[in-house]
């Protein structure tokens, strides 16, 4: 069921998007060759409670930490611990918020120092792919809209998307219908509505689209051992073009300093 979100709720959730942007920057400004990604976590619980909010993955369905932190291969749901950062690497994070009722939800991949030219090109793929995903999210079209406009340029790219996992609906709970693939074929799939607010997030891997959970049973992994990139951000459904609650402006502000 579909719940569709008023322009009061809209706001809110707008506000749980900025913060969450706020904490991926926050993150993002000490990510380097010799953090843990404890560390990493630890800064993210902090500002979000800071900031008035209480992490939204904490405790969500058991999962033990504020931010998903995945590193490389882990395509998503990696747990922070003890894992050293390496020059080279790439982790995305993906952060959640609970503010006035309602859940903010992004994430971002970021380059550990200096990567190399062919995983440089995933990130901005996958990145690239994002806003075309949400540029099909207005009133009218369809969930396999979406899909299809990110799959169709990853994969023309020479990557690969992961089937198993599929972007969301967002409000009061963080899990909401519809469901949103990566993946679909034009016109096919729910009709999208003005008020309803999703997530979309890619999950482009650079090998083979295969994955497998790891016996901790959160952590999603790359079969070939490949990285992965992932990008998300919240998405409001209206007539003509779609509204993206979520900014990466914090982020590209870090880039530029």
């Amino acid at each position: 069921m579909v719940h569709y979100k008023t322009l009061e709720e809209i706001e809110i959730l707008r506000e749980n998007a900025i913060l969450v942007s706020k904490t991926l920057a926050e993150v993002g400004k000490h990510i380097a060759p010799g953090v843990t990604t404890r560390q990493l976590d630890k800064i993210a619980e902090t500002f979000i409670r800071d900031n008035g909010a209480v992490p939204g993955f904490l405790g969500y369905g058991g999962f033990p930490a504020t931010l998903c932190l995945s590193v490389n291969e882990v395509v998503v749901h990696g747990i922070p611990d003890d894992t050293v950062l390496k020059e080279g690497d790439i982790v995305s994070v993906d952060c959640g918020t609970v503010y006035k009722g309602f859940y903010g939800d992004s994430a971002y991949t970021f380059p550990v120092g200096e990567v190399d030219k062919e995983t440089a090109f995933l990130l901005k793929t996958t990145e690239e792919s994002l806003y075309l995903g949400a540029a099909q999210a207005i009133d009218g079209n369809r969930i396999g809209d979406i899909g299809h406009a990110v799959q169709s340029y990853c994969e023309e790219r020479g990557f690969s998307v992961v089937r198993e996992l599929v972007g969301h609906g967002l409000g009061r709970d963080m899990h909401e219908d519809p469901m949103v693939p990566n993946y679909g074929k034009p016109g096919s799939g729910k009709k999208l509505r003005e008020g309803m607010v999703i997530c979309i997030e890619p999950m482009i891997n650079a090998g083979k689209k295969d994955v497998y959970e790891r016996k901790n049973g959160w952590s999603v992994a790359t079969v070939d051992g490949k990285k992965s990139a992932h990008f998300e951000f919240t998405v409001a459904v209206k007539k003509g073009k779609p509204e993206i609650l979520t900014t990466f402006d914090y982020i590209k502000k870090l880039k530029e300093s």
